[in-house]
Parts: C-alpha cells; structure tokens; sequence
C-alpha cells in the first residue's frame, strides 16, 4: 500500500480546516473522511497479484544504439487497473521514466521501454514495480515483480566505417589484379601472354615451348590461411587512452580484421587471456565467425592483474599447431611483457608468423613536446621516457621477428588491417 499525493494535498487542507474551526471535533471528522477514503480506494483499486507479466524485444543491442524492450500486462480481474508501471534496468541502460498505464478489465497493454547502454556485457532485467490507484486517487496498491529478461551489449564495430576500403584494396590484391611474383603464401592461377615490363623469373618455358608466344605464370594470394587473434585483457588492457579503455580499443581492431580476413577466405579464431583463457572462439566458419567473436567480446572485461605469459604461450601453441599468423593485442609496457609473454616470443616466432599490435596514447605525444614552464618541461620528460621505453620493446620485438604495430586508438584498426594485407598481397601469409 502507499498513498499518493492527492492524500497529502487532502491532509493540508484538513489541517487548514481545523486550524481555522479550532475543534476536535472537526479534526475528527477530516481524519475519519481521509482515512475512509484511503480505504475506499484500496479495497476498489484492481489487485496486483493477478497481472499476468511477459516480455518481448531486443535480446542484443549495439553499445551507442537504442533498443526496445516490451512488456506486456494482463489484468484478468474483474476491475479495471489505473496507475504506474516502473520497468527498472540497470542505469548503464539509461531507460525511460515510469509510465502511467489504464487497463480495462480482462484487457491488456504493452509499455515499451527504451534503452541506450553506454557499457557491454549482459545485462538482466530488474524488478517491475505497479501501482494499482484507487477512484479517489488518495490511496494505491503497489507490488513489484521480477520478469526475467537480459540484453547483450555488443561491441560497437566503429571501425566497419574503413570496411570499403580494406575491401577494395582486397579486391586489387585477390581478383583485379595477379601477381606476377610467387610468394609462400601464394598459389598458381593462370598463364597469359607476355607483355613488356613482366619479371622473366614467371615465364612458364615448357608452356612457352608448346605456343607461338612466350606466356607467364600468374599467381594469386592463397585461401584459407589461418590467422589467431589474442587479446591481452590483463591490467594494461583497463588503462584508458582517448577516454576509452585499450580493451576496446583491441576488440574494434580485431572485428575489422576479422571481418576483412572473412571476405579474403582465411580462417580466424579469437582468444582472450589473461590468468586464464576468458574467451575461446574457434573453428567458427566465415559466415558465422563475426557474430560468434562480437558476442563472446560482449562480456569481456579488463581483470585487475597481471596476464601469465606462460599461459598465454601455451594456449597459442595449443589452438595454432600449424604455421598462422598470431595477432596479440597487448600493450608495449615493459614491465609486464618482460616479465610475461617476452621470454615465449622466441618460441612463438619459430612456429608462427607473430604481429604485436598496441594502443599508442596521443596525450604523450603532445606532453613529449610541451615546453611552456617548469612543469611543462618535467612532463615531457617523462613522456620522453615512455615513448623511449615503447620504442626499445619494439626494436626488440622486431629483432626476434615480429612485427609491431603502435597506433592511437582511432587509427589502430585501419592500421592492423592494412599490415595483414600486406602480408597477403607479399605472398607471405
């Protein structure tokens, strides 16, 4: 039970009246008028017990993107429903304000409840709380009820912005254009006339030896070339670059290239690791692969400790047993990879083709180049410092033959999609 406004508003005056008559008897009297119309209301207001409560709507929405949830209310009873209905979320959901609902008797409504999350991962419905008004308006019967319903939060793919144009520079690489240079990612596709300017090393002579011309062998990047997608969701992965921590800034860069990957025929597979594996998806085939990675990345989140290197090694050694390309989406911080996933790289690399993308921060940059007083100047010194450190774990990375990759958060994605179609259309992958 609980009263509403109307019999606040109902106790003022009352107590007007009887300042003004100055009796308890009058007190009295607006007392027992108040109160028999609170109970009035609460024996003619619709019951709550028996609403009949279903959901219906998005079971997954895209992080920045609006979805709707309805909910469904029967009223069976005999008395027609007046009142509120509050659908409460979790607040990262930003759903709307309560809603003033009449249901006839034996009838029904929906209330559609929009939501707008600013943050992944599942998230369950919470309680559904009614208010039941009576005629007069002074009293209402109120309950609340859990309709079990979660949404899934998905990554928001910002970078499907530069999928056009990764997929043309696919299209020159794999369809308009051949080439002429056999690498060890590549298979033979045709032969054709030779014309001025052709590399002599892919003259075909035996074939040139059965026709009137001279003709040249072409090739093309080969299918279905492997490629492992590690995130690092350890502590580093929680620092925020830009206002956004590098986990995400990992998974948007992972979905473009996967997504790329898809198209070109190759296979990708995602893990996240970090002291244990937190995602696995594996063996997903081309159609599906892009759904199956954004929903497992929905739920990831950065754990607050240090990644196991060992842990990380063997896990890639156990999913990749033949040569791929293995993409680690890690931080350049010297004191974990020294301490964690440094010592495995040698063994990682002569098994695998290795490429280390991480999120390089702006802000240091710029710090690195302030110079307007005193403490202008100590900033930028320790920029320097850190930009040097990042800059020795690369050298060092590429000496044991990996490449790296060290992009801001908006340029990261079109950065590491374009180092994977180099390597496509070097024959090297």
């Amino acid at each position: 039970m609980t009263v509403t406004g109307r019999a606040a508003l109902a106790a003022l005056v009352g107590t007007l009246v009887t300042l003004l008559l100055r009796s308890t008897v009058a007190l009295a009297t607006v007392d027992g008028i108040i109160l028999a119309g609170i109970g009035l209301d609460l024996i003619r207001a619709a019951g709550i017990r028996q609403l009949i409560l279903t959901r219906s709507g998005d079971t997954s929405i895209l992080l920045g993107q609006q979805g709707t949830v309805l909910l469904t209310i029967a009223n069976p009873g005999r008395r027609p429903l007046r009142g509120i209905v509050r659908d409460s979320w979790q607040p990262s959901l930003r759903a709307g304000d309560p809603v003033r609902v009449a249901i006839p008797a034996g009838g029904q409504v929906s209330v559609t409840t929009k939501l707008a999350p600013n943050r992944r991962g599942d998230k369950a419905a919470g309680p559904v709380t009614v208010r039941s008004v009576g005629p007069l308006g002074l009293a209402a019967r109120q309950g609340s009820r859990l309709v079990p319903w979660t949404v899934r939060v998905l990554p928001p793919f910002l970078s499907r912005r530069h999928l056009p144009e990764k997929l043309a520079v696919l299209r020159q690489i794999d369809g308009q254009h051949r080439s002429l240079i056999r690498g060890q990612g590549a298979e033979f596709d045709s032969l054709r006339e030779y014309v001025i300017g052709d590399d002599v090393r892919s003259i075909d002579w035996r074939s040139s030896a059965r026709r009137a011309e001279v003709v040249v062998r072409t090739w093309r990047p080969e299918r279905d070339r492997r490629i492992v997608i590690l995130l690092d969701t350890g502590r580093t992965s929680a620092g925020r670059v830009a206002g956004v921590p590098r986990l995400d800034s990992y998974l948007d860069a992972a979905l473009l290239l996967t997504a790329v990957a898809a198209r070109a025929g190759d296979r990708a597979d995602l893990l996240a690791v970090d002291r244990q594996v937190r995602a696995r998806v594996v063996g997903a085939n081309r159609m599906q692969v892009l759904a199956r990675m954004t929903d497992a990345m929905a739920v990831l989140e950065p754990e607050l400790a240090e990644s196991d290197g060992g842990l990380i090694a063997s896990t890639l050694l156990r999913t990749a047993r033949q040569r791929s390309l293995i993409v680690l989406l890690t931080d350049l911080n010297s004191a974990a990879l020294e301490l964690g996933l440094l010592p495995n790289i040698p063994l990682l690399a002569r098994r695998h083709r290795l490429l280390v993308a991480a999120v390089a921060d702006p802000r240091v940059a710029e710090m690195a180049a302030a110079r307007g007083d005193a403490v202008s100047v100590y900033q930028a010194a320790a920029a320097q410092r850190a930009e040097a450190g990042r800059a020795r774990l690369a050298v060092r990375l590429r000496r044991a033959g990996v490449a790296v990759i060290d992009a801001p958060p908006d340029r990261l994605p079109s950065a590491l999609t374009d180092a994977y179609l180099e390597l496509k259309s070097s024959g090297q992958l």
